[in-house]
């Protein structure tokens, strides 16, 4: 354990040393997060799961700065460049940015201009301009001039000696650090479009001419300017100022007005130009994507949180229906755990035949299989099924509900789906998932790839390597949170606990396949390679009901079963007394069952548990229905209407309103205050009251407000969008700007709808 490591951490997370220490040893160990925040409280100091993560990773990236620190020493003693000073240097590197301009000057480079010259033997004469003591350079450099070595006269021999002075410049660490600052605080994006590519590149209009600090730039409109940067649709640079990075370049190197200081400064100006600026805008690229990444997968992953974590309705019998039009809708019915019971195709919107039929289906169905809940997907015919189902005038007690579908084609097309129903095409599994979805939206959702489900912003743009991680660890997080039922859990959901993975998962499944559900938590051990470790992570997170031991059904982990029994004995009473009595409870004081290794932390939450054993975190369902419009021509200005937030973005919320196409509630339409992050106002799922400030039936698109003393257009419009005023791009120019401009991804002039693809239901 590098203590280095651990201070720098300390520092930056504001978190105890030993706090980190304890957190790394169990990390050394295997453990999990879930399982360190959960079951390690007092090793930890009660850190959370965010503190620990960030502990990981942390701890991960210096990892890697430490191996790219061998690696370069390794390099320069190879090369004969290595001596103590130089490696110190290396060793105290704290970012992977100064290690790389530490090594730069002796990193193996291809011919440049100032290895030629160098080969020429000009190094000698860029040392005396450099040093700039007042000689005259023309005579200076008159000894250099040989032909045979390919220097033909005075002034060739001066600018060799200049490419090698602007190499040494632009491999100077002191240069790079202040330059880099200045880029960092200074520089400009700039967004042309290319000349010929106005129509073809039409969804990016807004950046055809735009320009905003690089500091401050949204992560969206980031994102959006690479995308049109790399379809070829637009040129973009990211530079400070020009003459300003000049005079910090000069002023560091120019000595003097002398002839040679004159070499050297046009050196300078060369490096910055062919060198310096180049490299540095290519590491402000990268460190500006970097951030624009980390943001996008923050509001994927909080996105995915809410929706994973979204009400069950629970274990009832449910009728999940895939809507269609020509195609009809396909009908199954599940039983309270989920299983296949029934399925067909219902024809409701393609005559009155033959939706006479689909209603006496339904209705058969319905009384035929006890069905409680029907769950229709929101895609295409969504709203027209449902109002067909809701005129069928089913029993009273059974509740009709839509169902966000966004990826259930993607399950029905799946190995999953395969392996789950070998015998039944997509339609069934598509149906199946709409219904289970209803049922336990943590359980499906798990069975399908986050990126498909369509809470993100530019997922396809960021490194895909990291939006995986934090997507895992999101998904890791919300099962472990809520836990999962042993005996009922698909292979898919197990994956995701605390201490299995794929191969375990399949193992446990097949075992109960075998020989029956698990009658207590230690039957587990049974299963083929599950090991003492995974048993630890495990355990807890592993819910079985009605089993031999009531604490099976809670989250108090195996190994404080004992706590639990002496608390029951010196009360004269069993568990299950403990759990059904918080008289009984209240006559427990825990400090009594304090030990070396089991503190107060632990305590208080075996004693939770105990007053509500395996609650489930999430919060209760409740029925929601939308409004009277099912289509968008349905819409007008000023209607209120109820919404289910599907998705969160940086410039805003994206609202079913039941209409087939999502509406925008922009960030300035979010509440009657300044909303920064519209993540402090809305959730995934959260259900909202909206008015309707504009439709644009063209395009497709649909702007909502969620203000008290919104305003709306005039009217709906059919044809081309109005011509969206010009945001002046003078937000750096130093002078306060009054009312805040509507930026340029407001809903009816920005591109990034488009970008981001189309909202609407279809799958």
């Amino acid at each position: 354990m590098n203590s280095q490591h651990i201070g720098t951490i300390s520092i930056e997370l504001g978190i105890l040393p030993q706090q980190i220490e304890a957190v790394a040893a169990l990390l050394a160990e295997d453990a999990t997060v879930p399982f360190i925040a959960r079951y390690r409280k007092e090793a930890t100091g009660s850190l959370d799961e965010v503190q620990i993560t960030a502990i990981r990773d942390r701890l991960s990236q210096l990892a890697e700065l430490d191996a790219r620190k061998a690696a370069i020493l390794e390099s320069l003693e190879k090369h004969g460049h290595l001596n103590d000073e130089l490696k110190a240097k290396v060793l105290a590197a704290e970012t992977m940015t100064v290690l790389e301009d530490i090594y730069l000057p002796y990193r193996p480079k291809r011919r440049t201009k100032a290895t030629i010259a160098k080969e020429k033997g000009l190094e000698p004469l860029a040392l005396i301009l450099m040093a700039q003591e007042g000689v005259d350079p023309q005579s200076a450099a008159q000894p250099y001039v040989d032909a045979e070595k390919g220097v033909a006269s005075v002034e060739e021999a001066l600018e060799g000696a200049r490419h090698i002075l602007a190499e040494m410049i632009n491999e100077d660490e002191k240069a790079r650090a202040r330059l880099r600052a200045y880029f960092t605080e200074k520089a400009v994006i700039q967004s042309k479009v290319i000349e010929g590519k106005e129509t073809e590149g039409a969804k990016f209009k807004d950046y055809f001419d735009w320009q905003e600090p690089s500091a401050t730039v949204p992560s969206h409109r980031m994102l959006a300017m690479r995308r049109g940067e790399r379809e070829e649709i637009l040129n973009l640079t990211i530079l400070p100022p020009e003459a300003e990075a000049l005079e910090i370049l000069e002023g560091l190197f120019v000595k003097g007005p002398g002839a040679d200081s004159a070499q050297v400064k046009l050196a300078a100006q060369d490096c910055y130009k062919r060198l310096l600026s180049r490299s540095l805008e290519t590491e402000l690229r990268l460190s500006l994507k970097e951030r624009a990444d980390a943001e996008a997968i923050r509001v994927f992953a909080d996105n995915l949180r809410e929706l994973l974590l979204a009400s069950p309705l629970g274990a009832k019998r449910v009728m999940g229906i895939d809507p269609g039009f020509r195609t009809g809708c396909k009908v199954v019915c599940l039983d309270a755990q989920g299983k296949l019971l029934h399925h067909t195709a219902i024809f409701p919107h393609t005559g009155e035949g033959q939706a006479r039929q689909a209603a006496e289906t339904v209705r058969q169905l319905v009384e035929q299989y006890k069905i409680e809940a029907v769950a229709i997907g929101n895609g295409t015919a969504g709203r027209e099924t449902e109002t067909f189902v809701r005129g069928l005038g089913l029993s009273e007690g059974v509740v009709i509900l839509m169902v966000n579908e966004s990826g259930a084609s993607v399950y029905s097309a799946s190995e999953v789906a395969r392996q789950e129903f070998p015998d039944h095409d997509v339609t069934v599994r598509g149906s199946v998932s709409i219904g289970r979805r209803l049922m336990d939206p943590l359980a499906e959702l798990v069975k399908i790839d986050p990126k498909s489900i369509g809470v993100g912003q530019y997922q396809h743009d960021v490194d895909q390597g990291a939006l995986k991680a934090a997507l895992d660890d999101m998904v890791i997080s919300c099962v472990n949170a809520v836990g999962v039922d042993l005996n009922r859990a698909s292979s898919q959901l197990l994956t995701y606990v605390s201490g299995l993975g794929p191969q375990l998962a399949r193992n446990i499944v097949a075992h109960r396949d075998a020989n029956g559900p698990f009658a207590n938590r230690s039957k587990i051990r049974d299963v083929p390679r599950l090991g003492p470790k995974a048993f630890e992570q495990a355990a807890g997170f592993l819910r079985i009901s009605n089993g031999d031991n009531p604490l099976d059904a809670s989250a108090v982990h195996p190994e404080s079963y004992a706590i639990v029994d002496a608390m029951a004995a010196d009360l004269g009473c069993t568990v299950q007394d403990l759990i059904q009595s918080a008289e009984l409870r209240r006559r427990i004081d825990i400090k009594k069952y304090v030990t070396d290794k089991v503190g107060l932390p632990t305590l208080n939450d075996i004693m939770a548990e105990l007053a509500k054993p395996g609650r489930d975190p999430r919060k209760t369902f409740e029925v929601f229905s939308f409004g009277q419009a099912t289509e968008m021509k349905d819409l007008q200005p000023g209607m209120k209407l109820p919404g289910i937030v599907t998705n969160v973005t940086k410039f805003g919320a994206f609202v079913d309103i039941g209409v087939h196409q999502d509406g925008l509630v922009h960030v300035s339409e979010l509440a009657d205050r300044f909303v920064k992050d519209p993540a402090e106002v809305v959730k995934v799922q959260q259900k909202v009251s909206v008015t309707v400030l504009e439709v644009d039936l063209g395009r497709k698109r649909i702007s909502l407000s969620m203000r008290t003393g919104s305003k709306p257009a005039d009217s709906v419009r059919n044809g081309e969008p109005k011509k969206a005023p010009q945001q002046k791009n003078n937000s750096f120019a130093g002078k306060p700007a009054g009312r805040k401009p509507r930026p340029a991804d407001h809903p009816f002039h920005n591109p990034l709808a488009d970008a981001l693809g189309k909202w609407s239901k279809k799958r």
